[in-house]
This record gives structure tokens, C-alpha cells and sequence, in this order.
């Protein structure tokens, strides 16, 4: 597509996970995209995040659309080389009552036909030589499920989209005014090279929904999340496949929710008051370099407020990892060799998003929490067959 034309049948603002995967789809579908993103590169919660692509911890709305995702991102991987890696997730139980729940979920993902096997104690210790004796008691291993290094794979399909003759990236480009035509077409006018058009557009991007539309953002009811995650040097002795998900996860993923025991386990629990307060629970994600990931937290603001937020890393958290850690891995070294903070905004509306039609032609979309990078793709996929009536 000619950059001159600055016409298409999709607008997409906003270069992350969700605005990506919406100018993906509906180049599949054939439409022309014109895809914008303020910065030049992505720089929030889509390379912000652990890349655990675990549809097993969401309720089965969301497990299905994450399902989905899992295999768009395994079909991508055969076209461009992602940073896919097939090695599954387990959650590994701490205690009776954590075991039980895995047993229960279990069979929960039985009767939904999602794939998952429950370990032993022995199984999962031969599984990660490095677990401590006194933690496991055993485990539930998803083998269809994967991970990603978001910090490469975005960059990664940005470059492979662009090869599409349907597609037109024009990044570092800030919208600051988006309205339908008396022709019923969208116009969005940027900073750098003037108007863009089209049938339709989709904006996924929180920042310019509050700019754009300042009145539909503050009614949303959306909530600011942060996150602070870590990384710890790598040694070739340790080898921790996967996605790694441990007891306080268990507590806190909305799967579990459904276990006919999740109500009486939470009620018994009685949390380390520094863990509840920042909401806290133990993942561990091992990168291609041997590398750690471990975190990771969460505080809360309203949107609008998020100034409230710490805008360092608080070494207390930082502390409570490699002690929490410890807990569960016998490592060789813990030192810290990078530490940051990720944002994410959730709505409590019940479905899970924000969801908002403008004039029949602006589709404004975000508030997808922490689901993004699971579900983003599956979810996109089905927008872009609403949003074009297929």
C-alpha cells in the first residue's frame, strides 16, 4: 500500500498486543489496514509482562478466546519465528488444600476437552531438579500451552505484517483527532503526516481513548494496574521449562474460582499481610539466555489517578520475591539483574473489556487487564468478525 493514499478499510490506533492482532485478522480477512502507533515502538504492558501465554487460569469465557490464541500463535510461528516455545505450564501446589484444587480443575478442564495431566511429588521433582523438597506436594502440567519473549515477538510480527501488501504501519505517529465524515467514513488526523481514512477504525490503545475520547475513558470504570516483576542471572546448571505457576497463584487465578472447594480454601487462608496488601503471587519463566523472570505484584488506582502509583521499584517487593522464591527453588544464584515496573488497565465490567461503538464506525477497546497477551489474538479474531458483520 502506498503511504500516499492514506486510505484503507480499517483504521487501527495503537501498536500492542490487542491493536496488532486486530490489524492481523483483518488483513486475513482482506481488508486494508492503516495501523498507528504514537511511539515508535510499543513501550507498555505488551513488553512489560512475563510472556506466559496460560489460558488455564482464566474462567472459560476467556479460556476459549486464550484457546484460540494459542493457535494463532503456533500458526504464526510457521510463518515467522515468533520466539514460540512449546514447552507448557504447571502450577505447583504447596499443600493439601492447593492439591485438591488442582485435582478439581482437573477435571474441570475434562469436561471443557482442555488438555492437562496432574504430577506427582516425584513427577514434578524430576521435572525441576531444583525444586525444594519441602515445597512440592504435586503439580498440574498443561502441555498445550506456551511462552513468548514479548519484548522480541511484537517487534518480530510489526516486521512481518508490514511485508503485507494490505498492510500500512505508520509508527511514531500520535493521533489527536479521530471523528466520522458526513460521508460516513473515520479520519484521523496525527502530528506527522496529516489524515488518514477509512470505513472503520479501532482504537486499543488506553492512552489515546483518555485523549480522544476524555468522557467515554473516565465513565469506564477502568482501574490502573502495576506491576513490579524481576530478573535474576541465569546458570547452565538450572533448567526451568516452561511457565512455571506456583501456590499463591493457585490462590489467585479466576480458574480456580469454579472449584467446588475454592470458596472454604480461601476462607481458611490467612495471607502474609505484605503479600495481600500488594497482591502479590510467585511466577517463575526461564528465557532463552538462562535468565529468571520472577514476580510479580499488584497496586491499584482509579483511572485518572494513577499518579498515586510509585514510579520506582520498592525494594521490599523486591526482597519478598527472592524470599518467596527461595521457598520453592534451590537456585545457585539469585542475583537481580534487572528490575521494572508494568501497567495494565481492567474494567469491572462483567465482560471483562471495554467495549464501545461511536457513530457506528469507532470501535473503542480496552481494558482487557492482565489477559491481554493469553487472549488478545482469539479475542481480536472475534472482534474483527463482529465489528464486520461476518
Amino acid at each position: 500500500m502506498n503511504l500516499n493514499a492514506k486510505q484503507a478499510d480499517l483504521l487501527v490506533i495503537g501498536g500492542g498486543i490487542l491493536g496488532t492482532f486486530h490489524a492481523y485478522h483483518a488483513i486475513e480477512k482482506g481488508l486494508r489496514v492503516i495501523h498507528l502507533e504514537r511511539h515508535q515502538a510499543p513501550i507498555g504492558a505488551t513488553v512489560r509482562n512475563f510472556g506466559q501465554i496460560v489460558p488455564s487460569g482464566m474462567n472459560t469465557f476467556w479460556q476459549q478466546l486464550g484457546r484460540e490464541s494459542l493457535r494463532i500463535y503456533k500458526d504464526l510461528q510457521t510463518e515467522v519465528d515468533l520466539t514460540v516455545k512449546e514447552e507448557g505450564s504447571i502450577y505447583l501446589a504447596s499443600n493439601a488444600e492447593e492439591l485438591g484444587l488442582l485435582e478439581e480443575l482437573s477435571q474441570i478442564n475434562e469436561q471443557n476437552a482442555y488438555l492437562s495431566k496432574m504430577l506427582t511429588k516425584e513427577q514434578c521433582h524430576a521435572r525441576f531438579p531444583s525444586l525444594n523438597e519441602s515445597y512440592c506436594v504435586g503439580g498440574l502440567f498443561f502441555p498445550e500451552e506456551i511462552s513468548v519473549n514479548p519484548r522480541v515477538m511484537i517487534h518480530r510480527l510489526h516486521r512481518h505484517l508490514q511485508e503485507h501488501p494490505l498492510y500500512l504501519g505508520c509508527f511514531g505517529e500520535e493521533v489527536n483527532e479521530l471523528e466520522v465524515q458526513a460521508d460516513g467514513t473515520v479520519q484521523a488526523t496525527t502530528t506527522k503526516n496529516g489524515a488518514y481514512t477509512a470505513q472503520k477504525s479501532i482504537v486499543c490503545g488506553g492512552t489515546e481513548i483518555r485523549t480522544l475520547f476524555p468522557q467515554t475513558f473516565l465513565s469506564s470504570n477502568l482501574e490502573i494496574v502495576q506491576l513490579q516483576m524481576m530478573r535474576i542471572a541465569g546458570d547452565k546448571t538450572v533448567s526451568l521449562p516452561g511457565n512455571v505457576l506456583t501456590g499463591l497463584t493457585i490462590r489467585r487465578y479466576e480458574s480456580f474460582q469454579d472449584c467446588p472447594s475454592w470458596g472454604e480454601t480461601i476462607d481458611n487462608w490467612d495471607p502474609d499481610p505484605f503479600q495481600k496488601e500488594f497482591g502479590i503471587h510467585i511466577l517463575f519463566k526461564q528465557e532463552s539466555d538462562g535468565s529468571i523472570l520472577l514476580g510479580d505484584s499488584h497496586e491499584y488506582a482509579k483511572a485518572g489517578d494513577e499518579g498515586i502509583l510509585p514510579f520506582t521499584n520498592r525494594s521490599d517487593i523486591n526482597r519478598f520475591f527472592i524470599d518467596e522464591g527461595k521457598q520453592i527453588f534451590n537456585l545457585p544464584r539469585w542475583d537481580v539483574t534487572e528490575t521494572w515496573l508494568g501497567r495494565y488497565s481492567q474494567t469491572s465490567d462483567p465482560r471483562g473489556v471495554v467495549s464501545e461503538t461511536i457513530d457506528d464506525h469507532i470501535h473503542l477497546i480496552t481494558g482487557i487487564g492482565g489477559k491481554g497477551m493469553t487472549a488478545g489474538p482469539g479475542f481480536a479474531k472475534a472482534q474483527i468478525k463482529e465489528i464486520f458483520n461476518d
